[in-house]
């Protein structure tokens, strides 16, 4: 099977199954993730304990890259540390802006699979979005991002 056909049928089933979409109550960090160019719109949940990410959820509305995008980062993020989900966030940011190596691949599993997505530079914000929403959330900064800015 061909890279490109693993990656269509992986977004399609993230897309019509999404993992962790879920609101959590009481959540310990939240942001809310607007794409206004795409009208992705998405809030993420998450309860951390111990520095260690016990509960994850997200919400909303968005493109079908969008949201098989926070759907795998729910899972592929979770029980890690921060420290970890720090270094996966800038590396799956990476993989969409730059070249990365095999090493640093290997922190991103099958999120690599994305790595299409920079052919269209459009539609990286609608990669990245859950991501920036994760950071905003984890720093407590901004709890509403946009990627207009």
């Amino acid at each position: 099977m061909s890279l490109k056909r693993l990656y269509q049928q992986v977004l399609l089933d993230h897309n019509k199954n999404p993992r962790n979409f879920k609101v959590i109550e009481k959540p310990t960090h939240y942001a809310h993730g607007i794409n206004p160019l795409c009208g992705d719109d998405y809030h993420l949940f998450l309860t951390i304990e111990n520095d260690t990410i016990k509960d994850i959820g997200f919400h909303g509305n968005g493109c079908a890259i969008s949201k098989s995008v926070s759907s795998m980062m729910t899972t592929h993020i979770l029980n890690k540390t921060t420290s970890e989900v720090v270094k996966i966030k800038d590396t799956f940011i990476e993989l969409l802006t730059d070249s990365l190596t095999d090493e640093d691949l290997e922190h991103l599993g099958h999120l690599t699979l994305f790595e299409n997505v920079k052919e269209f530079p459009i539609r990286v914000k609608c990669a990245t979005l859950i991501w920036r929403a994760l950071e905003a959330a984890l720093n407590k900064s901004e709890s509403k991002i946009s990627t207009e800015e």
